[in-house]
């Protein structure tokens, strides 16, 4: 059953090292982050989920050790989902490792998860077994819920760190240029997830996210899924859209 859950998006540039020069203007965003996943460890999990997007053959499940790296954003660091400890990992809890070859996944994690794994590791997250599950962002709502409610029946106490953006069409400068249905978009899934209104969530419309890149859409439904009957009350603790793209951080609890 479906106890607590943490959304928070997944932008690479949550991480400092990627972000450099602009790391101070997230962090709020990563303050509040924070704050969603220790509300996880509050609930007494059997089992942590992290959930984010990920593109075609990345779809799946990501068990706990797999590794990611942030070297296509041109930042040499990896980072691993839980799992045993390696070298420049002692801790083995998604703490940043600097790259190396090989994984104990046969794949390597999106860049969702990954960012997922980072802020896990920046929370020192001990507190259940992890694993990892990227969802296809044109999955259609009914097959986001179903895996939801599967992820919520696997254990007792059951969390999720849901990892997703809103749309990226927020001003003229953002990556899919403005449009201006986003603002409404975001609006309605900003107050679904602040909410918790799984009924809301399911009603985003998959063609819309697509035209307004809204990444989000399939985790967030995913969670709405795992959500059905579990009778729990959600908070926003972070809305904004620097860079066009809308960013949200809620708990559920």
């Amino acid at each position: 059953m479906l106890v607590a859950a943490a959304v928070c998006p997944c932008p690479p540039l949550l991480v400092p090292e990627v972000a450099t020069g602009a790391a101070p203007e997230l962090d709020a965003a990563r303050a509040a982050c924070t704050d969603a996943v220790g509300l996880l460890a509050a609930a007494r999990p059997d089992l942590l989920y992290v959930v984010g997007p990920a593109d075609e053959g990345a779809h799946g499940v990501f068990p706990a050790g797999s590794t990611g790296s942030f070297a296509g954003f041109g930042v040499d660091l990896a980072v691993r989902l839980g799992g045993s400890a390696t070298p420049g990992d002692p801790a083995g809890h998604g703490d940043s490792v600097p790259s190396a070859e090989g994984s104990v996944a046969d794949r390597p994690l999106p860049a969702s998860l990954a960012v997922g794994a980072w802020l896990l590791g920046r929370a020192g997250w001990a507190d259940a077994p992890i694993e990892g599950l990227g969802v296809d962002p044109s999955a259609t709502p009914d097959v986001c819920a179903g895996i939801g409610r599967g992820l919520a029946d696997s254990a007792d106490r059951v969390v999720l760190l849901v990892l997703g953006d809103g749309s990226a069409c927020r001003t003229v400068k953002a990556p899919g240029y403005l449009d201006e249905r986003a603002a409404g978009f975001d609006a309605e899934a900003a107050r679904a997830l602040g909410t918790a209104d799984a009924a809301a969530l399911l009603a985003l419309e998959p063609e819309l996210a697509y035209e307004l890149k809204a990444a989000g859409r399939a985790p967030w439904q995913v969670l709405a899924g795992a959500a059905e009957g579990a009778g729990l009350d959600g908070r926003l603790l972070f809305e904004d859209a620097p860079y066009g793209v809308g960013y949200f951080v809620a708990a559920w609890s």
